[in-house]
């Protein structure tokens, strides 16, 4: 059989510069229109986009609905509902000196051609997300999914140009020459979702053209436990989050601070929690997912000896099956806390009090997420305003990313720039200043 030679990635950048030029892409109408089609795309293949994410990660039908296709599907939702409203001029006040009859104000304008790179643990969402964002905002878009998960990336590579218009919307798949390829090419945005190493790549590369950038990457993701926290409720919500994708999630809960007395009281709540969402042998649990391949496989196996170990520790490397696990007595140099974990370990780590939590956070790289368990109003308002992360979840791990009216980005190593709902218009637009004044 022959199949058509893939697109090179100059030759789609210069198809899709054409189409946004010639004004295709602006109107509202044709925005909305490319996501409907999106949201029929995914309706319509939802079963075929979990069976590939199945492929690539273990990920459950349930799961891959939960946090990749129906949340895609809600974020369109609310973007159709409130596009007209984020997109109307917003007047602004004229100094007195510029007379009466002046007037002025902003309004959003496309930035052009945009590239969206995905990453491997979401691979659906984290494609499609950006994706709908940079349309809403009247762009053209290059959208590279991850090679990593390959039977995503096929069938997103499959879907997408059976809906979108193939004029301003282009696929290319391949690794990391393709990737290079794409960003020698001058784009007006890069919106990439991944870890810092490439980050600093995808930020030298476009500093050729000064092509702004949104970063989008991880870190250590600290939670605080409060002596005073419902300790069964803390242990159930950490493991549902922390655990969720095998522990491939961003952010994740990467490590746990506590007293020595809590930290202890924990260690039962936590091999309960585990028994209780994955059942006494979670390598048979339907909602257990899989390591993505055996690289990552061998460098979490190899933080398995960093503590203490509370529950799980067992691993398959055959089956890219690492157990829940949760570290105990975990020092503060050992290897699980040098590096992000991006897997199912979750180490608990002591401190003395609040004081030494908030410098041990203060130490290290400012993290994508802070999770912080107390009933206390001081010790939430304390670590919200001496601490700096990229979100802040009180009481409750993941959740601030569903939230469409809220920012999803990081600060410092965690990154740079947000997205979701209108933070999508606004990193995929120009923010136009407009002055008028009659002739006459």
């Amino acid at each position: 059989m022959n199949h058509p030679t893939p697109e090179q990635p100059a030759d789609a950048v210069a198809r899709l510069r054409a189409t946004f030029r010639s004004g295709r892409t602006k109107p509202v109408e044709w925005r909305k229109e490319q996501l409907n089609r999106l949201r029929e795309l995914l309706t319509s293949h939802g079963a075929e986009l979990a069976a590939a994410l199945h492929a690539d990660l273990g990920k459950s039908e349930k799961e891959a609905f939960r946090t990749e296709i129906d949340f895609t599907v809600r974020e369109i939702d609310h973007t159709l509902e409130r596009l007209d409203g984020w997109l109307r001029p917003e007047p602004a006040p004229v100094p007195a000196h510029l007379g009466a009859d002046a007037t002025a104000w902003t309004r959003y304008d496309p930035l052009g051609v945009v590239l969206v790179i995905a990453p491997w643990n979401y691979p659906a969402q984290l494609l499609l997300t950006p994706l709908l964002g940079a349309l809403a905002a009247g762009n053209a878009v290059v959208a590279k999914p991850s090679e990593l998960a390959p039977a995503t990336s096929a069938a997103l590579a499959g879907l997408l140009p059976r809906y979108l218009d193939t004029d301003a919307v282009a696929v290319v798949e391949g690794g990391v020459p393709e990737t290079t390829e794409l960003l020698a090419q001058r784009f007006d945005h890069i919106f990439y979702t991944g870890n810092g190493t490439v980050g600093r790549i995808v930020m030298r590369a476009a500093a050729e053209h000064l092509t702004p950038v949104v970063l989008e990457l991880g870190g250590k993701s600290p939670v605080f436990v409060d002596r005073d926290a419902d300790l069964a409720v803390v242990a159930d919500r950490l493991v549902r989050g922390k655990f969720l994708n095998a522990g491939q999630t961003c952010v994740a809960p990467d490590y746990v601070l506590a007293d020595p007395v809590t930290a202890r009281a924990l260690e039962p709540e936590f091999v309960r929690a585990v028994r209780e969402v994955f059942g006494a042998e979670p390598r048979t649990s339907a909602e257990y997912g899989r390591i993505v391949n055996e690289r990552h496989f061998d460098r979490l196996a190899a933080l398995l000896g960093s503590g203490r170990t509370v529950t799980g520790g067992d691993s398959d490397r055959a089956a890219k099956y690492i157990a829940p696990t949760v570290l105990a007595d975990v020092d503060p140099a050992a290897p699980v806390m040098g590096e992000e974990i991006f897997g199912p370990i979750l180490p608990i780590v002591t401190v003395a009090d609040l004081d030494e939590a908030i410098g041990f956070i203060n130490d290290r790289d400012k993290p994508l997420a802070l999770y912080v368990f107390t009933e206390s109003d001081t010790t939430r308002r304390r670590l919200a305003d001496e601490t700096s992360s990229g979100g802040l979840g009180l009481g409750l791990p993941l959740a601030h990313l569903t939230v469409s009216d809220l920012p999803f980005g990081g600060v410092g190593e965690s990154g740079m720039g947000s997205y979701h709902g209108r933070y999508s218009i606004e990193t995929f637009s120009h923010r136009k200043a407009v002055l008028s004044k009659p002739l006459h």
